[in-house]
């Protein structure tokens, strides 16, 4: 079975506090992908980064001054139209969740936001975690804070030996 993991495709990133350009233009593709994982019968995981309203007083948040993701927020949720039934979710309080290696994959896909920021984090996490298991990231189907930190992050992760399609 494959899995398809979703990378914080929150509203927050999409079109909210910390939204672009760039990621209002994917979520048409991701929503393409999502819907051939779920037709196959296959895994859908989407990670969301969760905050407490003590954000700004974070370490990440003194790096970061903008309030984003709040747990219970508009922000903080998966964007309309892209979670279906069967999928689960991961509340991350950071970039990377270090508890993958509690699930067993036999195949990943990655797509989502950010792919400079939680995408590139979470596919290295799931690399060193699973050095055996064939990751891929779609970058059709993710964008960065900038295009330049996006085409960043890919090169980093083909480094890594993790697949990049879509380019």
């Amino acid at each position: 079975m494959k899995t398809l993991i979703v990378v914080d495709m929150q509203n927050d990133f999409i079109d909210g506090s910390l939204g672009t350009r760039e990621a209002q233009e994917i979520v048409p593709k991701v929503k393409e992908k999502i819907k051939e994982y779920q037709e196959r019968g296959d895994e859908i995981i989407f990670t969301r980064d969760t905050h407490q309203s003590d954000y700004l007083s974070t370490p990440e948040g003194k790096k970061l001054p903008v309030e984003h993701c709040i747990e219970g927020t508009k922000g903080w949720e998966i964007a309309e139209g892209l979670e279906v039934p069967g999928c689960s979710c991961i509340n991350k309080p950071t970039f990377g969740w270090t508890h993958w290696s509690e699930r067993n994959f036999e195949e990943i896909e990655l797509c989502g936001l950010c792919t400079d920021i939680c995408v590139v984090s979470n596919a290295l996490i799931l690399k060193a975690e699973f050095p055996d298991v064939e990751i891929t990231v779609d970058a059709t189907c993710c964008a960065g804070v900038t295009p330049e930190s996006h085409e960043a992050a890919l090169t980093a992760m083909k480094m890594c030996q993790i697949q990049v399609i879509g380019e």
